[in-house]
């Protein structure tokens, strides 16, 4: 009888510029391209079963699942030295088992819809080829939330949320990009910071 062999994970832990944030990157997919997970708590987490045992670790404040990586954000009165390999050889753990890291299945493309105006189309185009892979280097994503009167409001997540580079990458590098490729857009916003 033949025995299904579990998948070789190699997981390697890489450093961004939210101090309090880790960045697990494994050797494949984890959700689809340009899909991403943010778990603010928790209670948030009820398609990860991955992110909820995280969370049962009493440093962990956060955890964000994209690509093929995971970032988790910890308290500050801990420091990585003392939670980083037992985090890193949970999540190892986890996905030798074969478990997905989230369970969640899609209609239609989360990230566009036909309903979208011309200028709001353009937007998200240029916020997934630039400034998606850019700042998933980092551990996090800047998703789309709305577009009115010029201003384009954006939410912070993964590692950017509570980043304190987040605001320069916010009006020196999106703003800068969406305002000189797009004469509509006037200024952007971080939503619910």
């Amino acid at each position: 009888m033949l025995q299904a062999q579990a998948r070789p994970v190699h997981l390697y832990m890489e450093a961004n510029p939210n101090p309090n944030s880790l960045k697990f990157v494994a050797n494949f997919m984890l959700t689809e391209d340009g899909v991403s997970f943010d778990y603010p708590d928790a209670a948030s987490a009820e398609n990860s079963q991955l992110a909820r045992e995280l969370f049962n670790f009493a440093a962990v404040k956060r955890v964000f699942i994209a690509s093929n990586f995971v970032t988790v954000t910890k308290s500050e009165e801990v420091e990585w030295a003392e939670i980083q390999t037992i985090i890193r050889d949970h999540i190892k753990q986890y996905l030798e088992s074969g478990k997905k890291a989230v369970s969640a299945k899609f209609d239609k493309d989360p990230l566009f819809d036909e309903s979208d105006s011309e200028i709001v189309k353009k937007i998200k185009g240029i916020l997934d080829e630039y400034i998606r892979p850019a700042v998933e280097q980092d551990g996090g994503a800047i998703v789309f939330h709305s577009f009115k009167d010029g201003v384009v409001k954006v939410l912070l997540q993964g590692s950017c949320s509570g980043c304190p580079s987040s605001t320069i990458t916010l009006k020196a590098g999106i703003q800068n990009l969406l305002t000189r490729m797009l004469p509509e857009v006037k200024e952007v916003e971080a939503e619910g910071v």
